[in-house]
């Protein structure tokens, strides 16, 4: 007891250190850190045991099911965060995540013996995993941005964000080999997530205790106003509608992506723990692609070849990649293609298209990206689970898995197309905010 009291007496005096920019970032970087590292603790899982349950075929309904239950989950998440003070809500929301994955891990390890119970709970626990790396990942930047002036944002953030790009190295590594050298199985490996969670909440509650998440008025209210009249501004401006047909023309593509990646998966390995220690490592070399490209080729490729190029960089790739993996449906290219789409999404595309809005009038800026992260992202995710539904399985012909890889790439022409579009209205943007 005297140990616990003279460490406070210590940390007491340190709340003005601690709270310095430079130490608050490192702070930052760990708990985004662990976040991502979590994440991709439990994304393998829930892949994989939805592929044991349901099979792929069912993907797209799961797709479906988690877009509408993030648009009704929003609405409750909102009010929430208007009545309490974000940092509770985040304390609360680790404690609530963590015992539900307790549960999870007991109906999926088939601890209830219902078979319809374990079958029900592959599909909840997807829809779960995808909320929560939604919800943590905008707690964690709606805590940072509240404590963070513009000018420490564009110092600090890069450092910050990298700590997420280490985590999902982290979470896929530390999955492939708690199951291949500790012999844990899947269920439990959302045990081991669920500890990850209660190091979150014990940090989370450190920094708010020292100052760091110092409690700021919520925006969400302004920002869920904007979005309503962030559709108007898409129609209004031609540049920002072609940044949001750019964006939401990925987001149809990657579900044509995944689902043939996740078939092919479901092929190649038939045991559960294998296929999710494979998924468990693939994540974790896509992480490392990523960290790769963003610190050795967006640099260069921005530098030499400029903005435009950078963008061109994902729909050229995973256009190339589909056609591969056409020509030789197997999991290595469908793991390239895969790469090509989620890999440079995280990387070389996200620092492109931040780049395009750097000319526009921010608050037409901020209305567009409300608008495209709420509604424009789910409704376009919906959309390409239709379309794989109509060509695999709601036509009389069923359209075979590597045909699927045409629609992808006639996807990828129109991208370039519309990356092509931009190009003029981009320079013109930049030479009006200076000339020559």
């Amino acid at each position: 007891m005297v140990f616990l009291k003279q460490c406070m007496l210590y940390a007491e005096k340190a709340k003005p250190f601690l709270c310095r920019p430079m130490v608050r970032s490192c702070f930052l970087f760990a708990d985004f850190f662990l976040i991502i590292t979590t994440l991709y603790l439990l994304k393998p899982t829930s892949r994989s045991f939805f592929l044991e349950n349901l099979g792929a075929s069912m993907l797209p309904y799961v797709w479906i099911g988690t877009a509408l239950t993030m648009g009704t989950f929003i609405g409750y998440y909102n009010r929430l965060i208007v009545r309490h003070s974000r940092l509770n809500v985040v304390l609360g929301s680790c404690l609530f995540f963590a015992v539900l994955l307790i549960c999870f891990s007991t109906t999926l390890a088939g601890a209830v013996g219902i078979h319809s119970l374990k079958v029900a709970s592959a599909a909840a626990y997807y829809i779960f995993v995808d909320i929560v790396g939604v919800i943590l990942v905008e707690q964690f930047w709606s805590l940072s941005n509240a404590v963070h002036t513009e000018e420490e944002g564009r110092h600090y953030y890069g450092f910050i964000g990298t700590g997420g790009l280490v985590g999902g190295v982290t979470g896929g590594g530390i999955s492939a080999l708690l199951l291949k050298r500790a012999h844990l199985d899947s269920a439990d490996i959302l045990l081991v997530a669920a500890g990850f969670l209660m190091l979150i909440f014990t940090l989370t509650l450190f920094l708010g205790w020292v100052g760091v998440y110092d409690e700021v008025k919520s925006k969400d209210g302004a920002r869920g106003k904007e979005a309503g009249r962030g559709w108007r501004a898409l129609f209004k401006n031609r540049y920002i509608g072609l940044i949001a047909l750019l964006l939401l023309l990925a987001q149809l593509a990657s579900p044509l992506v995944d689902y043939q990646f996740l078939s092919i998966v479901e092929k190649a390995y038939t045991n559960l723990d294998q296929r999710t220690a494979f998924l468990s490592m693939f994540f974790s070399v896509m992480g490392g692609v990523a960290i790769a490209i963003n610190l050795a080729v967006t640099p260069l490729v921005h530098r030499y070849l400029g903005v435009i190029a950078g963008l061109l960089v994902q729909p050229l790739l995973m256009g190339v990649a589909s056609f591969a993996f056409f020509l030789q449906p197997v999991a290595l290219m469908g793991a390239i293609s895969k790469v090509s789409d989620r890999g440079l999404n995280y990387s070389i595309n996200r620092a492109s298209k931040e780049i395009l809005y750097v000319p526009v009038d921010p608050v037409l800026m901020y209305q567009a990206k409300a608008w495209i992260d709420m509604f424009g992202y789910r409704l376009f995710k919906v959309l390409g689970s239709m379309v794989i539904l109509l060509f695999t399985q709601w036509l009389p012909y069923k359209v075979p898995l590597p045909n699927l890889s045409f629609l992808i790439m006639g996807i990828c022409g129109i991208w370039i197309a519309v990356i092509w579009a931009i190009r003029p209205e981009y320079y013109a943007l930049v030479n009006s905010r200076h000339p020559k």
